[in-house]
């Protein structure tokens, strides 16, 4: 299990000069021919997450009372069978890639957190997983330890004086997951400069009554952060929040209402887990979100949405699943792989009766889509 510590952990090894871990690439493979994909990909439980390897494998991660992997070596055209992590396992989000070692972290908690915590490692890009054992992570300035559950994918920071880092979305849950206790909840992040041994917790986000967030690394070095809203009282609590760091995601300012990105059904008093990558395009800040767009009262149309300046403006959606469609999380495929130049998108429902489903799309198909008003898609990503 991992333990708590409060004191300030020494960082075990030295970070990698900025610039020795960007993978970045041309925009050319990104657009093209518009394409869009969809098949199924789990049949029972919830809880996504994607994440693209070192060696440019697709993991899947996924599960509620399993936690489940499914691979794919080809880019997405086809994906192998399942890999159980832990039996029995409560998915906590924040799936992680270690671009140091390219060992993947996934993290189990027992049950609906608050909740004991597992993190498993895999050192063989998703084939087989063991667990962490004394792993450590310390409290936040307020004594508050973070839960996991649900948040997007992790990431490592690939530039500045943090170049190495581990950063991965957070949470703080009170004592319980309830409406009553839903004012002290607050999303924050964790962060481990030694290869997950040991974690630091962030400071909170700007806003108490959020959860279940997402984060990507800008092509400077802050990091944008994107919240769920957990609490009907908030103001606007059907839009989406913001905020960045400029310190590796010790801190979080800059906040905002993002008014242009919907936050679960308009009717409900509160969000839905969202997913957010940035595409490993060369000098460009190109966002991909994803979320329903709906006024009704169901979980459907499930659209993804576009941004050319790190999270300013969004100036450009797309549906991609008319039907069922909850929780998200979304990756790009890297550079030199076969993933390259698409986006693919785990999320809850799909065309089957099936858990999840798994789209694959590249840029050139969000920009076919409809503009939301909210800035405009400058001259330099057009086709």
């Amino acid at each position: 299990m991992i333990r708590s510590s409060l004191l300030l952990l020494a960082l075990a090894c030295a970070a990698p000069a900025a610039g020795d871990l960007v993978y970045d690439g041309p925009l050319a493979p990104h657009l093209g021919e518009p394409s869009l994909e969809v098949q199924p990909l789990f049949e029972s439980e919830r809880f996504p997450n994607i994440v693209a390897t070192k060696g440019g494998a697709l993991v899947a991660t996924f599960g509620n009372k399993r936690v489940r992997v499914r691979r794919s070596e080809d880019g997405g055209r086809s994906w192998g069978p399942e890999i159980v992590v832990a039996d029995p396992g409560f998915h906590g989000g924040g799936t992680t890639v270690d671009e140091r070692s390219g060992d993947l972290l996934v993290f189990v908690e027992e049950a609906h957190p608050p909740a004991p915590l597992t993190l498993y490692r895999s050192r063989d890009e998703g084939l087989s997983w063991a667990p962490d054992e004394g792993t450590e992570i310390a409290p936040d300035s307020h004594g508050h330890l973070p839960s996991m559950h649900m948040n997007e994918k992790g990431v490592t920071l690939l530039r500045g004086p943090h170049a190495g880092r581990l950063l991965r979305p957070t949470r703080y849950y009170g004592t319980k997951n309830s409406r009553e206790e839903w004012p002290n909840h607050y999303t924050n992040a964790i962060y481990s400069d030694d290869g997950g041994r040991t974690w630091q917790t962030s400071e909170p986000f700007p806003e108490n009554g959020t959860g279940e967030a997402a984060l990507a690394e800008l092509a400077d070095g802050r990091i944008y952060y994107n919240s769920r809203v957990h609490w009907q009282e908030r103001p606007q609590n059907t839009r989406r929040r913001h905020a960045f760091s400029d310190d590796g995601g010790r801190s979080w300012s800059g906040f905002a209402v993002v008014e242009i990105l919907p936050d679960g059904t308009q009717d409900r008093s509160y969000g839905l887990m969202g997913g957010l990558d940035r595409l490993p395009v060369e000098g460009r800040d190109i966002l991909v979100f994803s979320n329903i767009d709906t006024e009704g009262s169901d979980r459907e149309r499930g659209t993804v949405w576009a941004s050319f300046d790190g999270g300013r403006t969004w100036p450009v959606k797309r549906l991609v699943e008319e039907g069922r469609f909850a929780y998200s999380a979304l990756v790009a495929g890297r550079p030199g792989t076969a993933g390259e130049g698409w986006i693919y998108l785990h999320y809850e429902g799909g065309r089957e009766k099936t858990a999840s489903s798994i789209a694959r799309f590249n840029l050139a198909w969000i920009l076919a889509g409809e503009g939301t008003g909210d800035g405009s898609v400058p001259d330099w990503v057009r086709p």
